[in-house]
């Protein structure tokens, strides 16, 4: 996400939503990409961590902390980082997708 003024808090930092934002579509897309065509997801839930100011230009990157039964519906955790120019993080997220299989009809 490239630092600029929409994304900017009163402080002059990245605003915090605006990374809790970047950490859900960093998460959702590699669960689209990680998960059977079969199957679909939604987050459930999301647990953040401010670690420091976010004051650059930042990257997201997003992994699986948890192994999936595709056999069953069940939460599948993401884990997503936020880390600035230098590669420092700034942002820790911890994603609960629900992931079940499609409805066919």
């Amino acid at each position: 996400m490239r630092k600029r003024r929409t994304v900017l808090n009163h402080l002059g930092t990245v605003h915090a939503i605006a990374m809790c934002n970047m950490a859900e579509l960093a998460g959702g897309t590699m669960t689209e990409v990680t998960i059977p065509a079969t199957h679909r997801w939604i987050p459930k839930g999301m647990t953040v961590e401010y670690l420091k100011k976010a004051t650059t230009s930042l990257v997201a990157i997003a992994t699986p902390e948890s192994k999936p039964d595709w056999s069953t519906p069940g939460q599948y955790t993401v884990g997503v980082v936020v880390m600035d120019r230098q590669a420092e993080p700034v942002f820790r997220a911890s994603i609960a997708m629900w992931v079940s299989p499609r409805q066919v009809s």
